[in-house]
């Protein structure tokens, strides 16, 4: 049932009460019949956040809002917002975060807000603790919808008075989940009240926000989707058209020779312009924080193979060397560490395959159609046999459970081959012989989605809708930047 408060006066600051228990009816959008609702100075029933019940499903409907009981304008009309501030761009398993919900509107006498944080299936992610005080402004409450439990946090009717005029702000601590699940989504409701004890006048706002799981590799705006990028190697530029805003970028960074070797090697979740010269086994980048860096690291013949493999979040300069198939790291927190790992021919695979955050090395043996990998959460090597000759290697979150899958694609016959961590294994035919596989998340769902490039042109294949589309965006001879992880 509805939970009040008996504090009339105050009424109006909750978000919205609502059925505690979410019922079939409820599902499909209708309430109860004879059911009232009333606001709650001690906060609101739990699933009103507007948080969609599957993110990927844009047909499916959403929890209400806060407009449930503060009748009125519609959400996001009146002069403030509501914001969610703290999150990185991605996070690491495990992971203590502090989060900052603010309500700001000057119009406002109290506020309340509630925020819930949801995986790719629509369940709870990670934990939200309140720190300790008294008298306490912040609870955690539990509630379910479409069959999932999901955890709320939101204010008491000692955390509704506003921090500084017209805006208040409430601090807590959210975990990560102890491993990789995938992109996971915050969402937050926020109520600027006039305080009056009537359900009209007060004005509601939504938002929403997502950390990532390593899947940015071509982000060149910080958003959570990947970019359409190439790399030109005749004049060591790169191109790029970003979406946040829309914009086409154009950065000289390197030179004819030059390998390039982009990630995100601040940590902050945009790419970074890096690339590896073998002509003096020097690293160089670009990084979207404003510094640049030179290292020597490694020599002519060296792929680079960058990636977080000391679980910091930040990408570290690394190497395959194929002549001895020995990889040699310098991790971001200054580890130095040499591992032999693959024989003569074998083509180098590094991702995160178990989700702990850390990249783990790996190579597919072309001769015999295997994958072998050294994941840091096993001890042992791990053997997969996957593929045939000439199989391109395309390793990539395709489920979005924040695990790499093993996959390939086989130009003989355009069709793409993936061993899916948490669906199975999946075929899809999706280009031709002599494209460029360039898989990554264009659409910002958290899925990897299928994209080849064909002498300048593109063609995507999203998995949010599905949407289809082809831009043209380069010429041939260019690399990329997806691609750059395919050897």
């Amino acid at each position: 049932m509805v939970r009040s408060s008996s504090n009339l006066r105050s009424l109006k600051i909750g978000l919205v009460a609502g059925a505690v228990v979410l019922s079939l009816s409820f599902f499909v959008g209708v309430w109860p019949a004879g059911e009232t609702y009333r606001a709650a100075s001690n906060g609101p029933s739990p699933s009103f956040t507007a948080a969609p019940y599957l993110p990927h499903c844009q047909n499916c409907p959403n929890e209400n809002n806060c407009t449930a009981c503060h009748t009125g304008a519609q959400p996001n009309t009146g002069p403030g917002q509501v914001t969610i501030a703290g999150l990185p761009a991605t996070y690491l398993p495990g992971q203590e975060v502090p989060i900052t919900v603010t309500v700001e509107d000057g119009t406002a006498v109290i506020y309340g807000f509630q925020m819930v944080a949801i995986d790719q299936n629509g369940a709870n992610a990670g934990t939200l603790t309140v720190p300790a005080a008294n008298p306490q402004p912040l609870q955690v409450i539990s509630g379910f919808v479409n069959g999932n439990e999901r955890r709320y946090v939101e204010h008491t009717q000692q955390g509704i008075t506003p921090t500084e005029f017209g805006s208040k702000s409430w601090t807590f601590t959210w975990t990560a989940p102890a491993e990789r699940i995938g992109m996971l989504r915050f969402y937050a409701a926020g109520n600027g009240a006039n305080s009056d004890a009537g359900s009209s006048g007060d004005n509601i706002y939504l938002s929403s926000t997502a950390s990532l799981s390593g899947t940015s590799i071509s982000n060149f705006d910080n958003d959570t989707s990947n970019d359409i990028s190439v790399y030109r190697p005749s004049n060591g530029t790169w191109y790029a058209l970003t979406t946040s805003p829309p914009n086409y970028i154009v950065t000289q960074f390197g030179e004819p020779g030059d390998i390039p070797a982009p990630g995100d090697y601040d940590g902050d979740g945009v790419t970074d312009h890096t690339v590896f010269r073998p002509s003096n086994g020097s690293w160089y980048v670009k990084k979207s924080t404003g510094s640049f860096t030179v290292t020597p690291f490694g020599q002519a013949g060296d792929v680079p193979v960058p990636g977080d493999y000391d679980g910091d979040g930040k990408f570290d300069l690394a190497v395959f060397r194929p002549s001895n198939s020995t990889w040699y790291y310098l991790g971001s927190t200054q580890i130095y560490r040499v591992r032999q790992f693959g024989e003569a021919g074998d083509q180098p695979v590094q991702a995160d395959y178990d989700g702990d955050g850390v990249t783990d090395i790996a190579v597919f043996r072309e001769s015999n159609g295997s994958w072998y990998m050294l994941t840091s959460a096993t001890p042992n090597f791990l053997i997969f046999n996957f593929g045939v000759a000439d199989d391109l290697p395309v390793q990539a979150d395709y489920d979005g459970d924040g695990k790499a899958d093993i996959a390939v694609f086989r130009p003989s016959n355009g069709t793409w081959y993936i061993r899916r961590s948490s669906l199975g294994f999946y075929v899809y035919p999706f280009g031709q012989d002599g494209d460029e596989p360039a898989p990554a998340d264009y659409d910002g769902d958290g899925l990897t989605d299928f994209a080849v490039f064909r002498s300048g042109t593109w063609y995507v294949l999203g998995t949010a809708g599905p949407s289809y589309t082809v831009t043209s965006f380069g010429v041939a001879g260019d690399v990329p930047v997806a691609s750059t992880y395919i050897p």
